[in-house]
């Protein structure tokens, strides 16, 4: 018995912990990152940013990268940026391309030649489609300016390259699908730099640099890209999740870097011919992928301005030697927007592109999670709802290990038989406990009784838990997805509250949050573990009575679709219980277990 009363208290122990640091820790962090994601976007769309200064990209190529990878910024390019590597101010009339897709709507700068400016059409602050679109890219001189960049870098004493001051032409208005741009810019000693961007229907752009030399010599450059993010992003410190700096390099893999840990000195992957860099945000990423199959030099790096720090993920080519009379040719894919699970496994199959999926950060257990995913995928496109899908999922689990199941409950219906044999041990050997163990061991032997029999049930769920939970955290797909009645988020708590009374008195009880799906949940724990029979043990019995409330109010904190997910699962598992049970020929004493909890139990034998 003891061997059941350590594992119970070790399963109820390791959820509480779970539970505690999201309910204290990381449930306060993701509300403080929903507040500040609607605000920032509602600044964006109420005033027009301005063009003051602000921080800017450092060139590929600078003093600080590695030893013999680049060559140094040229005089002509540090005179253009100030000390730090920061980009000079454009001025207030910047002449702007326009960029217009069915999932994306921003502009380009057509001073540095800048993708800085993107928002997501089809994406919003809040499940309100009339609430601001997510704003993705931003440029200098907003809040958090954070932008994609691509060029060249010449050797010192080279010709002088497009930069951040650089005045390009156009030859169209608009950046659609179906009207690419080219970008001119003349250099005036013999060299023509062309930048032609496209862009598909959804967020990838293909940005093809060429440079034409007819200077009568030789000229020799080094093709780059570059993201750069000003400010540290709020409120994103979640353990299970990776946001930030993140790359995949050849047969490095996939490299994942922390904001902080760029504070003492820049990330240099090694160098490659085949991957991809960027910054990944929870839901949304941008992503730099070098083509042509030729070796490229990735960084992550961090610099300073004043106290705003700018985050910057880069790569820089092989030199590239153009002689007179001829061209040369870089093309660069830039995915700017939502993390749609199948939309880059897409992109990883018609691009070529290696692992672009782990821009999704599926944890350690990808080998649960991934599968979780495609199922409840596969059911809403089926059932066309993501939390009928969840219920969905929750019959198919029940079903996989109903064998398991049922000789779980079969267990328990064999001692929950034997209770009045039990109790008579116990008032026999009350004062010899190693006595009353072993005659009890005995007992479960000759009757065939597995005493570790309850555990199963919850040690099934644990895993599925943690797959859903992963699930509703990271994948877009969850985000603003709608249940039925007052679930318009499934990603999201479940809104309603019982202590105000679903909010008809005037105050916030956040402290006291609990919605009517983790009261629901709660219920069905509370019913699921009344029918299972009265621990012996006092502790045991004391985990088990107070387990459905502390759980009710820590699952208030956490997912709707989760919490929805817990109570059918209990509910089920409550019906399956019963069947058995009356299988068994066991009488189900739910009213005399509730009872048992305010007074003395009857003493009546089970039938």
């Amino acid at each position: 018995m003891d061997n059941n009363r350590n594992v119970i208290i070790a399963i109820a122990l390791s959820l509480a912990i779970l539970l505690g640091w999201q309910y204290f820790v990381a449930g306060p962090r993701i509300e403080a990152q929903r507040q500040q994601q609607q605000e920032a976007v509602q600044q964006a769309t109420d005033q027009e940013p301005s063009v003051a200064g602000a921080p800017g990209a450092t060139a590929p190529g600078a003093a600080d990268g590695p030893a013999g990878a680049a060559p140094q910024i040229p005089p002509s390019a540090s005179e253009a940026a100030p000390a730090t590597g920061g980009m000079a101010e454009p001025a207030a009339d910047t002449p702007r391309l326009a960029v217009d897709t069915p999932a994306l709507q921003g502009s380009i700068s057509l001073v540095g030649g800048r993708i800085d400016e993107l928002d997501l059409k089809r994406y919003h602050a809040t499940p309100d489609p009339k609430s601001p679109m997510i704003e993705l890219f931003s440029p200098i001189g907003s809040a958090d300016p954070y932008y994609a960049d691509f060029g060249w870098v010449a050797s010192a004493g080279g010709p002088a390259v497009p930069d951040a001051n650089t005045v390009w032409q156009t030859d169209a208005e608009t950046l659609t699908p179906d009207n690419p741009v080219t970008l001119t810019w003349d250099n005036g000693q013999g060299l023509v730099f062309k930048r032609q961007i496209s862009v598909d229907d959804n967020y990838m752009f293909t940005v093809s640099q060429s440079v034409e030399n007819s200077s009568g010599a030789p000229v020799t450059l080094y093709p780059y890209g570059l993201i750069s993010r000003h400010g540290t992003p709020g409120g994103r410190s979640f353990y299970i999740l990776h946001e930030g700096p993140i790359g995949v390099f050849g047969d490095e893999g996939l490299k994942e870097v922390k904001y902080s840990d760029l504070e003492d000195e820049s990330v240099t992957p090694a160098k490659t011919n085949d991957g991809w860099l960027g910054i990944t945000d929870k839901y949304w990423a941008s992503a730099l992928i070098p083509r042509g199959n030729s070796p490229f030099q990735g960084r992550f790096l961090r610099t300073e301005d004043g106290t705003v720090p700018t985050y910057q993920a880069d790569f820089l080519g092989d030199a590239v030697t153009v002689q007179p009379g001829a061209s040369a040719n870089h093309e660069t894919l830039l995915f700017a927007g939502a993390k749609v699970v199948t939309l880059l496994k897409q992109y990883e199959q018609s691009f070529d592109i290696d692992r672009l999926d782990l821009l999704i950060d599926w944890g350690w257990f990808y080998f649960l999670t991934k599968p979780m995913f495609f199922v409840i995928d596969f059911l809403f496109h089926f059932l066309g709802n993501f939390g009928l899908a969840i219920l969905a999922v929750t019959v198919i689990v029940k079903a996989i290990f109903f064998p398991l199941a049922n000789k779980s409950y079969a267990s328990m219906s064999k001692m929950k038989k034997m209770q009045p044999q039990i109790k008579k041990l116990q008032e026999r050997y009350k004062d010899d406990k190693p006595a009353m163990q072993k005659e009890m061991m005995e007992l479960y032997r000759r009757e065939k009784i597995n005493p570790l029999a309850g555990c199963w049930p919850v040690l099934i769920q644990i895993p599925v838990f943690f797959s859903l939970y992963k699930v509703l955290f990271v994948t877009i797909e969850m985000r603003h997805a709608p249940f039925f009645g007052w679930i318009h988020d499934l990603s999201a708590p479940d809104p309603t509250n019982v202590f105000n009374l679903f909010g008809l008195l005037p105050f916030e009880a956040s402290f006291l949050h609990l919605g009517v799906w983790p009261l629901i949940m709660g219920l069905t724990m509370f019913v699921q573990m009344r029918m299972n029979p009265q621990p012996p043990d006092k502790t045991q019995a004391m985990i088990f009575n107070w387990m459905p409330l502390i759980f009710m109010f820590m699952l208030a904190s956490f997912p709707a679709g989760l919490v929805i997910y817990w109570a059918w699962n209990n509910f089920l598992s409550v019906l399956q219980q019963g069947i058995i049970m009356r299988r068994n020929g066991v009488k189900i004493e739910l009213w005399d277990n509730v009872k048992g909890l305010f007074g003395r139990k009857s003493d009546t034998p089970a039938e």
